[in-house]
């Protein structure tokens, strides 16, 4: 659990309270097939009381590994993920943006699961302009031309290319 104990805060406006914590991905429940998240994740932040609310903020800080979708390459990313919530005891009309709390406790697992799952790319690839694997030979286009003529014609146009081939 990735509890922060508000109580020495009070309402002291403005007072910032540290917090650090490392758990990793299984207590998180963020475990994917598609990657992985490789060690410790590292969550260190502040809370401030604004007057109104408590705000949490900070960073998340972790490593993903992960093979490319495109070139099947073994890929190992550090990542850095910010996060800012807001936290009341009472619920506002604007109850979708703040965290409703009891007690002295404030519980930021769900919101850093949250922030770490929405942060993740939906496709895994090894860099934005990988080339991806030759689909006559398999090679890894990254490494070089591999030569093979990779021409494919157009559907639509198959029908012409009949025409030519009568002559």
């Amino acid at each position: 659990m990735m509890n922060i104990n508000i109580a020495e805060l009070k309402t002291d406006l403005g007072r910032e309270l540290p917090f650090s914590f490392t758990t990793t991905a299984e207590e998180l429940d963020a475990v994917s097939e598609d990657y992985q998240f490789e060690g410790p994740i590292k969550v260190t932040g502040t809370v401030v009381y604004t007057g109104s609310c408590w705000r949490v903020a900070g960073k998340i800080e972790d490593v993903k590994t992960f093979v490319c979708g495109r070139c099947l390459a073994e890929c190992r990313e550090n990542q850095v993920h910010d996060f800012s919530e807001d936290f009341s005891r009472e619920a506002a009309e604007t109850e979708d943006l703040v965290n409703v709390f009891e007690g002295d406790m404030l519980d930021i697992q769900d919101m850093i699961r949250d922030t770490l799952l929405a942060a993740q790319p939906l496709s895994n690839i090894c860099k934005p302009d990988c080339k991806g694997l030759c689909p006559v030979c398999g090679q890894n286009l990254n490494d070089g031309d591999c030569g093979c003529d990779r021409f494919v014609p157009d559907p639509r146009m198959a029908a012409l290319q009949q025409l030519l081939k009568k002559d």
